[in-house]
């Protein structure tokens, strides 16, 4: 027998509250994990994905030898995917298409809206997202062969909307810098979100797309605060390498955006103003906002999250998160999603707005074309002579 046995039960064994019970600790949930065993990681827990039939929680048998377990290490495993274009109809998002080239990020963001699909492949949207990583080497190739298919029609291409492209790992696998050769070669517009600041290592290629209105950067800078960003975003690049990356694209020629995202009331709405002047003084020329959103498992892993560092603000925290989503942990309604509802939400807009009136921010908007496109050959496809 294991001394540190898994046992597998049908349900999780204890349910999160939907507010802290008074002077009451926080429940310790079977599925914490020991803090030296996720140090340097964002999630405090690691429940099974939402799809399994059984809830796999750590439990000392009463060799008292959970100390012993391994800490949490980055695995890297092949995604075998036919196809690397995702389509969405989503009518309140700007693009119809986007490419993950990574399952899975080791930036670790608690908030991360893509955590729960990781549930779709087995893992735990809780520290498996952050540490049992999918990759996609064959994505240049991939996406060589979606554009050259017959019928297929440009519009621009998102990277970086559910995981980040430019995590840890792309270092080593440079599977994003692929992606870009591959359209840039097809004259293919791009927009890519990031927060890391390894998106300047490709500032040759995104200076040759730029000129041809072709590449786009939005870098989210969530804080200042660097104690705050090292707890909520454990790897990712720091505050101050994301705004020299903004600078160094700025100058470059690189339409930047900054993007004050997620807002999360009562934790980092405070530095609104201060975020979009840094931003702006580094080159960025647009800005946008997007309200903390909490989907699925994300929720109880924010509320976890918050309750280990940030306990006094527990409550109020969630109240006002309520008071914009309709008295809801989260709703999902196209239109409002991105932004919430009520005063408080309107309030954050108009913030927003105003801050950008004075830092000269969104006066004009680049856009990007596809009159460069080009379909790439396809295998023996025969050249022409004119």
């Amino acid at each position: 027998m294991s001394r540190a046995s898994s046992h597998a039960l049908k349900h999780p064994p204890v349910e999160l509250p939907s507010e802290p019970a008074g002077a009451t600790p926080f429940p310790q949930l079977a599925v914490a994990i020991d803090r030296e065993r996720r140090r340097g990681r964002g999630a405090q827990s690691n429940a099974s994905g939402r799809y399994e039939a059984e809830a796999r929680v750590a439990f000392d048998d009463g060799w008292q030898s959970l100390e012993e377990l391994p800490p949490f290490k980055t695995t890297v495993s092949i995604d075998t995917s036919r196809k690397v274009i995702a389509r969405n109809d989503s009518p309140d998002i700007g693009f119809d298409r986007s490419i993950n080239p990574y399952r899975g990020c080791e930036h670790g963001c608690v908030y991360c809206f893509a955590r729960p699909t990781h549930a779709y492949v087995g893992l735990s949207p809780g520290l498996d997202f952050e540490s049992k990583l999918l990759v996609k080497p064959d994505a240049p190739a991939l996406l060589e062969k979606e554009l050259a298919a017959p019928g297929y029609e440009p519009r621009m291409i998102a990277i970086g909307t559910n995981t980040d492209p430019y995590q840890p790992i792309e270092r080593e696998m440079k599977v994003m810098r692929g992606i870009l050769e591959v359209l840039e070669r097809a004259g293919h517009p791009v927009g890519i979100v990031t927060k890391s600041a390894l998106v300047t290592r490709d500032i040759d290629i995104l200076v040759r797309m730029a000129k041809r209105n072709l590449a786009k950067v939005a870098l989210s800078v969530t804080t200042l605060d660097p104690q705050l960003a090292r707890t909520m975003e454990p790897r990712a690049s720091t505050p101050p390498k994301r705004l020299e990356a903004i600078r160094r694209l700025a100058e470059a020629g690189i339409p930047t955006t900054v993007m004050v995202a997620p807002v999360i009331p009562a934790l980092n709405d405070s530095e609104i103003e201060r975020i979009l002047d840094a931003a702006a003084h580094a080159g960025a020329k647009e800005a946008s906002y997007i309200l903390l959103r909490l989907p699925m498992e994300v929720r109880d892993l924010f509320r976890e999250w918050l309750m280990a560092n940030y306990p006094d603000r527990y409550r109020h925290v969630f109240t006002l998160i309520r008071d914009m989503r309709g008295g809801r942990d989260y709703d999902s309604q196209w239109g409002t999603r991105m932004k919430g509802t009520g005063p408080m939400a309107w309030m954050i807009g108009r913030r927003f707005e105003i801050a950008c009136e004075k830092l000269g921010l969104n006066k004009r908007r680049s856009k990007l074309t596809t009159d460069h496109f080009a379909k790439p050959k396809r295998n023996g496809e025969q050249l022409s002579l004119f």
